[in-house]
């Protein structure tokens, strides 16, 4: 990127501020009225030009105001844009409603795409935790009649998995509780392959639970794809991009890609902080008119999931980008405790 100087650097975050706000291409009196600009508006349309030569700005015919392109939407984010923080009193009313919420995985996925929908007025795209290999937390073996049991599993990222078993006798309660317990104390916080290498001697019905657990384990592992928990699209059907009825139903079919949303959200969430994706910059004509803004949480070796907003190229990156940042810190949070550290 060409280096600017400060009063195109000043026009141009003008031109973004205001196109964001209004939808609208963006004129040179309306930077001298709003901007605080001392120069004339012939000098102001020089520089308008300028940044347009430079391919920061553009407009959708000749007597039209300018509005960004993605290069200048890009320059805005990495340079001109100042840090967003939530305001205390929606941190609050954010750290709240997780609190009312149990330690139940699907509901946290839940209250945060509806969060990250409600504060950002785009759609929020969250995925579920995903385990690098899944851990047992615990079982319970559940006295059904005389001759069934119910295996209750609980892994270590909340998922519950319940199976029959069919019992060779029959077995009281006392008798599954004190198998279960045992079970538990050589179990609890393994893998699937730590599993597999232990050496230590079970019965024949203790090992036979033990295959169930491996099998479904192993089932678990093998998983390739989670859902991806949506909210807020009515939210950015409001935005003016989405008026004509093509547009919306050309974002409703997008949004619909399954396959295409889980191969975007796992290229471009980061490692670590926040990943900006304007536009063309994701290389799918789907995407050509859309930008995200992803983040990666949970606890790493362990689990890890995605949060990420999408919303019209036309998006408010600083407060965007502050929500994305605040809740992917709450889940962090969360997953954390969930897995005692």
């Amino acid at each position: 990127m060409v280096d600017l100087t400060e009063r195109q650097k000043k026009i141009l975050s003008l031109v973004v501020r205001e196109y964001v706000e209004t939808a609208q291409p963006v004129g040179s009196e309306t930077l001298v009225r709003k901007g605080g600009l001392r120069v004339s508006s012939a000098t102001i349309r020089n520089e308008l030009a300028t940044l347009e030569e430079l391919g920061y700005l553009t407009h959708p015919h000749t007597s039209a105001g300018r509005m960004p392109t993605e290069k200048g939407y890009r320059y805005f984010v990495e340079t001109l844009m100042e840090e967003f923080e939530l305001p205390p009193v929606e941190q609050r009313m954010i750290r709240h409603q997780f609190h009312q919420v149990t330690l139940d995985v699907d509901q946290w996925m839940r209250l945060a795409a509806a969060v990250l929908a409600r504060a950002a007025r785009n759609t929020a795209l969250v995925t579920a935790p995903t385990a690098t290999a899944c851990r047992l937390k615990h079982l319970q073996l559940v006295a059904i009649s005389d001759q069934v049991a119910l295996l209750v599993m609980v892994l270590q990222d909340g998922t519950v998995k319940q199976q029959m078993l069919a019992l060779a006798q029959p077995m009281a309660q006392e008798e599954l509780t004190r198998i279960s317990n045992r079970l538990n104390a050589h179990l609890a916080g393994l893998n699937l392959e730590q599993m597999r290498a232990l050496t230590v001697s079970f019965s024949g019905f203790e090992n036979d639970v033990l295959r169930v657990v491996m099998n479904i384990m192993q089932q678990i592992d093998r998983r390739s794809a989670h859902d991806i928990y949506r909210d807020g699209i009515m939210d950015i059907l409001r935005q003016p991009e989405f008026a004509a009825i093509e547009r919306m139903q050309a974002l409703l079919e997008m949004l619909e890609q399954r396959t295409l949303l889980e191969e975007l959200l796992s290229e471009f969430a980061p490692e670590q902080g926040v990943q900006v994706v304007i536009g063309a910059e994701s290389q799918r004509d789907e995407m050509s008119e859309y930008s995200m803004v992803l983040s990666r949480y949970g606890v790493p070796g362990e689990a890890r999931g995605i949060v990420g907003v999408l919303g019209p190229v036309r998006m408010q990156y600083a407060r965007t980008i502050g929500v994305v940042r605040y809740v992917s810190g709450l889940l962090n949070d969360l997953m954390l405790r969930m897995y005692g550290r």
